[in-house]
């Protein structure tokens, strides 16, 4: 399956979990891989093993908090693979902690992260998404959907992403752009062991059974395939299709659903 032989993919968060998978999922499909994190280290491994499975890649040591960071890295794309076809913002960080507990410096380092970071990269890609005629995509959560408590950054961070990006997609009606949201149910990854707690120090351990969510990898075929078909939006899993129905029929419904649901969590802030 090399159907995107001759396609340049960037990925943003690409050092572990989604982003790693996906930065496999397309080379295997054919793509040149251009790989953003802030973790330079685990992107050299990966890099080693690109290129002994002879995958077409460069790396690039960015936070996507960071303008010129992504101005740069867009510039070492261009220099390097002479275009781009897919930029994939999946970069991004949780919390979990009550808005009353909470130290206003997260919420600004969520803004920053999933937020700006999807702005800034695709602000220095986005020439070459139209003239391609390529894919943008932003790696969104349920969270983006419908507030989801005690992760009040998060949710912000991502209904912001999501208006964002469908903005971005009614200005290119007629340029050829195609932008995709993607929303993973919960997908085990490392996102909740660096999760901010309410004075921004990484949660260090996940409060949910991971072997029992959606793997990285399967999350990497679909948002493939989505942007494949050329998909407008991407909801992964049934309580991420469920939340979208119950939100227009039975919002106060939805509601208890969610706080029941987060407070059942161990050590829940909520309980």
């Amino acid at each position: 399956m090399k159907n995107f032989a001759d396609k340049v993919v960037v990925i943003t968060g690409a050092s572990s979990g989604i982003g790693l998978a996906l930065a496999r999922e397309f080379g295997r499909r054919g793509a040149s891989i251009a790989l953003a994190a802030r973790n330079i280290v685990e992107l050299e491994k990966i890099d080693a093993e690109f290129r002994q499975l002879g995958y077409q890649s460069m790396i690039s040591k960015v936070d996507v908090s960071i303008e010129e960071d992504c101005k740069r890295f867009a510039a070492e794309v261009q220099a390097k693979f002479g275009k781009t076809d897919v930029l994939i913002n999946n970069a991004g960080v949780s919390m979990r902690a009550t808005f009353k507990d909470l130290d206003l410096s997260v919420l600004h380092q969520l803004m920053d992260v999933n937020f700006w970071g999807t702005v800034y990269c695709t602000k220095y890609f986005y020439d070459g998404l139209v003239q391609a005629r390529g894919s943008l995509v932003g790696v969104s959560s349920v969270a983006g959907f419908h507030g989801l408590p005690a992760r009040t950054g998060y949710s912000a961070s991502k209904y912001a992403m999501h208006g964002f990006l469908e903005t971005i997609r009614i200005e290119n009606l007629h340029s050829g752009l195609h932008v995709m949201i993607a929303a993973p149910g919960f997908t085990a990854s490392n996102v909740r062991k660096n999760a901010l707690t309410a004075n921004g120090s990484a949660q260090g351990e996940s409060p949910r059974q991971e072997a029992k969510m959606m793997t990285a990898e399967e999350v990497a075929t679909r948002i493939a395939n989505g942007v494949t078909h050329r998909k407008r939006q991407l909801v992964m899993d049934f309580d991420g299709k469920a939340t979208i129905f119950l939100k227009f029929f039975a919002p106060k419904l939805l509601d208890r659903l969610f706080y029941s649901h987060m407070a059942k969590e161990a050590n829940s802030p909520l309980s």
